[in-house]
This record gives C-alpha cells, sequence and structure tokens, in this order.
C-alpha cells in the first residue's frame, strides 16, 4: 500500500477535479442569488442548474473563500463579497478621514 500524505492527496484531488470557468461562474451565480443568507453545501447543489461533482465543488468554495467571495462557517455558505463602487468609496473616504485603520 502506498503512503501519501495530506498535501500531496490535496494536489491530486486538485488536479483530478478541476473546475472549469463556467462552473465556478455556475456556483457563484448560484451563491450571489440564495434565497437564504447562509446555504448548506447539500442545499446548494440542489440549487445548481446542472448536476456536479462533489469534490469540484470543495475545490471551487475552496477558491471562493480564499478570494473572501464568500466565508464558511458551521451553519454554511455565506457570500461575503459586495463589488459596490458606493461601499468601495466609503471604505475609501473612511481611510482618508483616519475613521478606519
Amino acid at each position: 500500500m502506498i503512503h501519501m500524505d495530506n498535501k500531496k492527496t490535496k494536489k491530486i484531488i486538485k488536479e483530478k477535479y478541476s473546475p472549469t470557468l463556467n462552473t465556478i461562474k455556475m456556483v457563484e451565480k448560484a451563491l450571489q442569488e440564495m434565497p437564504d443568507s447562509v446555504i448548506k453545501v447539500s442545499e446548494l447543489k440542489r440549487l445548481l442548474p446542472k448536476q456536479i461533482n462533489h469534490n469540484t465543488l470543495k475545490n471551487i468554495l475552496e477558491y471562493l473563500q480564499e478570494s473572501n467571495k464568500i466565508f464558511i462557517g458551521v451553519k454554511g455558505i455565506v457570500w461575503i463579497h459586495n463589488d459596490s463602487l458606493k461601499l468601495r468609496k466609503a471604505i475609501e473616504d473612511a481611510k482618508k478621514n483616519g475613521r478606519i485603520l
């Protein structure tokens, strides 16, 4: 029996279940438009217009979390990315005025 350490196993899984850009966009859209503010992975799978491999979905969710678009907590997944220009401007103004460190 060949033993692989966790890092090698993760790399193999990521390579084998690499999502396409269209699949990533499909998951992003579903999360942005989800009816509730928190969703479980099983609910997300039902919400998606097409079936997706579980490991592929896990890789997409890991990518979205690393890019600060989602937060994965005990209760589920929350979409946290906000691309509002008004919000960005308000944050920049607050930084300039010393209201945000």
